[in-house]
């Protein structure tokens, strides 16, 4: 099993940036693609950013430019940076990871809200 607890959404106005945490616990030694999904209302959730183990990473392309992914292996977190945000990013943001078995583990979701 692998516990993930996010952090780090909020209301922010359009052009402005913030930054989600996700740290992992538990069986950390299995996960290999740790990344985030948002969920924007009345839509289904979609990819936004993973990194695996090894450094291979993967965007959206509505973020590419703006959102950069980056994780910590020795603190088993997973960071997402992102600037100039822009309404359309707001939703629910949730954080998972895949196991080398190929596993799935979702963290309880934060909320992100842009204003224009």
């Amino acid at each position: 099993q692998v516990q993930l607890v996010e952090s780090g959404g909020g209301l922010v106005q359009a052009g402005g940036s913030l930054r989600l945490s996700c740290a992992a616990s538990g069986r950390t030694h299995e996960i290999n693609v740790m990344g985030w999904y948002c969920q924007a209302p009345g839509k289904k959730r979609e990819l936004v950013a993973s990194k695996s183990r090894g450094g291979r990473t993967k965007y959206a392309d509505s973020v590419k430019g703006r959102f950069t992914i980056s994780r910590d292996n020795a603190k088993n977190t997973v960071y997402l940076q992102m600037n100039s945000l822009k309404p359309e990013d707001t939703g629910v943001y949730y954080c998972y990871v895949e196991t080398f078995w190929g596993l799935e583990y979702w963290g309880q979701g934060t909320q992100v809200t842009v204003s224009s």
